[in-house]
């Protein structure tokens, strides 16, 4: 009985010693009973080493979100617009005899069509000093803040009309650009019998005697540019893209009111012909126009088969001529 107990105790103390050396390590016991762990050699079980961590790819360029890269982009494309809209205005001849010629010839079509508004137009805004204040500082400001505030917003809001929008205005600019290179016109304030209302008010604003061009930056500008109004153009674009935009009447009736009144601020104070403004306006309504029809006329293209006729082939001695028809 005693010896079945003794034999029983070694029997749990040994399991024991088993199980604590097949943790990990050698462990001894007396009588001579040695047992040894297995240390797994494979790569799942091995200790990581340092060599072994994940390498990070580190980058020198900051990582953008395709959100922020492409307002980037667009941001890029305006810019480069206006550089490229400043500099060919430049290119443009300033042979001021020519321009004014052209300025006459104009006044001439406006007198037969009963469209001579300017003087008219610009004695009330003269007459009226507040008139003729807010003329200049719309004429100053405006043409740059509502665009790029209509621009953003239709970038931020309206995605698909703004990609519309932008090919409709940069398409429009660009024809601009080539009538002010092949016929510069002189406006209203540099023929006699106009007063240049913006001249008048240069002492209370950040324009001078040179258009609405900041003070000091009168070279930087083209003044025989008028021909067609982009003031009025951009303002007729601004019109039309808040109204494919929204269906809001407010929105709308002020896209259009804006319209209108930069239309006649820019007779009003000398700066162009109303010849100008229709023109103007005319190259914005054809730009939109294309842009609208584009897609329309791509894809009838693409659905065209042309239809080639194979005249009767001519026998060749040692050739043999197989038509296989399409399935």
């Amino acid at each position: 009985m005693e010896q079945r107990s003794v034999s029983g105790v070694r029997l749990v103390y040994e399991f024991i010693l088993y199980y604590a050396a097949s943790i990990g390590g050698t462990m001894t016991i007396d009588h001579s009973v040695s047992y040894r762990t297995h240390t797994p050699t494979t790569a799942r079980h091995r200790p990581r080493r340092v060599t072994d961590a994940p390498r990070r790819r580190w980058s020198h360029r900051p990582k953008m979100s395709p959100g922020v890269r492409a307002a980037a982009r667009e941001l890029l494309l305006l810019a480069v617009l206006y550089v490229g809209y400043t500099a060919s205005r430049l290119l443009a001849d300033d042979n001021l005899r020519d321009a004014a010629g052209t300025a006459k010839g104009l006044l001439h079509i406006e007198t037969l069509l009963d469209l001579d508004w300017e003087h008219r137009l610009n004695a009330v805004f003269v007459d009226h000093d507040w008139l003729g204040l807010f003329g200049s500082y719309w004429y100053a400001s405006g043409h740059y803040i509502v665009t790029l505030a209509v621009l953003v917003w239709l970038y931020a809001r309206h995605r698909q009309v703004y990609r519309r929008a932008r090919t409709a205005l940069v398409a429009a600019t660009f024809a601009a650009l080539g009538c002010y290179l092949l016929l510069p016109t002189a406006p209203p304030r540099l023929l006699g019998g106009f007063t240049d209302v913006l001249s008048l008010h240069a002492d209370v604003g950040w324009w001078g005697s040179e258009a609405s061009a900041p003070k000091g930056m009168g070279g930087a500008t083209n003044q025989l540019a008028a021909f067609p109004s982009m003031h009025a153009g951009w303002a007729l674009w601004v019109a039309i893209a808040v109204a494919a935009a929204t269906g809001s009447w407010l929105a709308r009736t002020l896209g259009f009111a804006y319209a209108a009144t930069t239309s006649l601020v820019v007779i009003g104070t000398a700066n162009h012909w109303a010849l100008d403004v229709i023109v103007g306006g005319a190259v914005v309504v054809l730009a939109w126009l294309a842009v609208i029809g584009a897609p329309a006329v791509i894809s009838r293209l693409r659905r065209l088969r042309l239809e080639v006729t194979v005249p009767s082939a001519v026998p060749v001695p040692g050739f043999r001529l197989t038509c296989h028809a399409d399935r």
